[in-house]
């Protein structure tokens, strides 16, 4: 879809190197021990999502096929970032190859989309589940479902492959080698480039609004249907329940959309590199925590089927 020349970065960097958080040792390692924490803590909760969805047969629905997906995603996109960033974290400035840059881009730009279109799928299914219960089983069969997995997941790496594509046929400057971020993020990236930039600032607008606007659009809409079903329901206790699983998928959905809107979305002019460090902080390890956090301790069945989970496991170590 997009040209290549193969001339371009030929007298370019050929690796980047990215800036450390703090110099001093103190403080490098207290953010070392937090994010080291932070990640831990995201690994261990979304693994316990897929490990008891795929165990249990009792969450063997929709809902929980979507969240196991989601928790998978999540992994996934946060081992993207944070191995890397810990390494670097100490000031030993590691540097990463162009071609690593690029990677590490692409599986970001991938996985991060993913996120964002099953969380939409995720609405669509809570719409169906609250707005036409009788229907449910009729309409999110597994064929439909699977089919909706794949193309969230399509569709994040067709736009990821084509925008790094295009991000990587820039010149770049040899002296502009330092990444003022920890990742190799798309706006960070087109700072560093020799060559007018305006065209990529376009494309990045028209992939952002696709993965982030148009399926934000679809979640308040999804919203609006559910809430004006739950507010048909005469019984107190079934609104209260419907609007605590609405409110928990709501709240992953304001951070992750919201502060992706402000690096992603925001005019370039008027963007600081600083402060799209710190949202990027936010959508690469706030959010995949809560996932898991959101999901289990505000759920009653996944947190009955997680204690399950281990005391079986338990007994057949005994035996």
């Amino acid at each position: 879809m997009f040209a290549r020349s193969p001339v371009l970065n030929q007298f370019g960097p050929t690796e980047f190197v990215f800036r450390v958080f703090t110099a001093v040792p103190e403080f490098q390692a207290l953010l070392f021990l937090l994010f080291l924490l932070l990640y831990l803590m995201t690994l261990c909760g979304n693994t316990a999502i897929v490990w008891v969805v795929c165990t249990r047969s009792s969450l063997r629905t929709p809902r929980y096929f979507f969240l196991c997906n989601l928790s998978s995603v999540e992994i996934s996109y946060t081992t993207v970032v944070a191995p890397l960033m810990l390494s670097n974290i100490l000031g030993a400035r590691k540097p990463i190859p162009l071609a690593g840059c690029g990677a590490q881009m692409f599986f970001f730009l991938t996985l991060g989309g993913a996120d964002c279109f099953l969380l939409a799928v995720m609405a669509y299914d809570r719409y169906v589940a609250i707005c036409h219960p009788l229907h449910y089983t009729l309409i999110m069969t597994q064929k439909l479902c699977v089919q909706m997995v794949v193309c969230a997941v399509g569709l994040a790496l067709l736009l990821s492959l084509q925008l790094t594509s295009l991000i990587f046929t820039l010149p770049f400057c040899g002296h502009r080698r330092e990444i003022n971020h920890f990742l190799c993020d798309v706006p960070p990236v087109l700072r560093l480039a020799c060559a007018d930039i305006r065209v990529h600032q376009a494309v990045l607008y028209v992939v952002s609004i696709l993965v982030l606007t148009v399926s934000f659009l679809l979640i308040c809409v999804s919203c609006v249907f559910i809430t004006s079903a739950i507010l048909r329901i005469r019984s107190a206790e079934g609104r209260l329940r419907a609007f605590s699983t609405g409110s928990s998928h709501l709240t992953v959905v304001l951070l992750q959309y919201g502060f992706c809107a402000l690096v992603y979305l925001r005019p370039q002019s008027s963007s600081s590199v600083d402060a799209d460090r710190q949202f990027a902080l936010v959508y690469t390890f706030v959010a995949p925590l809560l996932n898991p956090l959101t999901y289990t301790l505000r759920n009653k069945d996944v947190k009955v089927a997680l204690k399950k989970a281990i005391r079986s496991k338990g007994t057949a170590e005994a035996l």
